[in-house]
């Protein structure tokens, strides 16, 4: 049991040594620190520490994310529009393809006759 123990806490100072050597523990103290010293506190914590971090904020993401869904729509209509496009140029190069077919079976049969 105490095994088990001793590995858990070597387990967590392991982490503790990667978020310090990351920077990830420098620039969260600097961050509360920061939200510690405002006389005037944000009225959402999280948001403050999103924003200093760097992330965006609420309004922003929402933003992004009624972007991203606008352009995932357009992409969506322009690679319906593509899809489309192939299938016609598939269809036509059928198309010449049994033409060319035909007016060479014609003109072989012309050559036949005349005796070619």
């Amino acid at each position: 049991m105490m095994r088990h123990k001793e590995e858990k806490e070597a387990k967590k100072e392991a982490f503790r040594k990667y978020l310090d050597s990351s920077g990830v523990l420098d620039a969260l103290t600097k961050v509360l620190v920061s939200l510690y010293e405002q006389n005037d506190k944000p009225s959402s914590a999280l948001e403050f520490i999103q924003q200093k971090l760097g992330g965006p904020s609420v309004s922003e993401y929402e933003m992004l994310q009624a972007e991203l869904s606008n352009l995932q729509k357009k992409y969506d209509e322009l690679l319906a529009e593509h899809q489309e496009t192939c299938k016609e140029l598939e269809e036509l190069k059928n198309s010449h393809s049994m033409a060319m077919a035909s007016t060479k079976e014609t003109i072989d049969g012309e050559a036949h006759r005349d005796g070619f």
